[in-house]
């Protein structure tokens, strides 16, 4: 796979509802960065499974895959519980991980020329899709701050659905994400720990553009 040269790399990995995503997009449009949602890719696959569950099989996932656009990832209908559920049982194959892969490969070290580098979110980012990330950091909040987020965005959307059902979904779904053998979440020790719990998303943000700032002013144009 060929690689852009000089291009600046950040990879992030995060539990759900941690703020990674709101954080990703901050420091994206700020430094000029492609930026990818992986977690979403995976709902966008289970959005398709629920939808066309007798189309559905690797063939067509590869069709998708292949077609695939960003408003795609921007659907409302990919935050329903539901999705998230399947999307967290699809994530364990190994098939579809491997399909995934390869797109987010692409996109990490190949962003669009309009772009100054990638952005990428997920579960497995830090040691999985960009080992050599010139930025790793690991997002997290304690689960009560991220199941009351997580609720207040479906409210937002008008989806019926109270706070416990949210919070037993994020335990549930933080679960599986630590404990699936196939690219587990955890943070590696090269990953800068960023806890949101008691912070706003403007200090998250400054916090983070010092740490990039500064990895820039030490090597220069990446």
């Amino acid at each position: 796979m060929k690689k852009r040269k000089n291009i600046l790399k950040i990879a992030i990995d995060s539990p759900a509802a941690a703020g990674a995503g709101t954080l990703a997009k901050s420091i994206s449009r700020y430094y000029n960065l492609f930026y990818l949602d992986t977690g979403k890719i995976y709902r966008y696959i289970a959005y398709l499974k629920i939808k066309f569950p007798k189309k559905f099989n690797q063939k067509f996932i590869r069709s998708k895959i292949k077609s695939i656009k960003m408003k795609d990832l921007s659907k409302n209908s990919l935050l329903s519980d539901e999705v998230g559920t399947v999307a967290s049982i699809i994530s364990k194959s190994k098939t579809t991980r491997k399909i995934v892969h390869s797109f987010q490969l692409d996109y990490a070290y190949n962003p669009p020329k309009k772009f100054k580098g990638s952005c990428l979110d997920g579960r497995d980012i830090t040691y999985k899709i960009i080992p050599d990330a010139d930025i790793k950091l690991f997002i997290t909040a304690n689960i009560k701050t991220r199941a009351m987020r997580r609720y207040k965005e479906l409210r937002e959307l008008n989806k019926k659905i109270s706070y416990k059902e949210v919070l037993k979904s994020i335990k549930k779904r933080d679960k599986s994400d630590l404990n699936r053998k196939i690219s587990p979440l955890r943070k590696t020790k090269d990953s800068l720990l960023i806890n949101t719990t008691n912070l706003t998303k403007r200090s998250c943000f400054l916090k983070i553009k010092k740490i990039i700032d500064k990895k820039l002013s030490i090597n220069g144009n990446i």
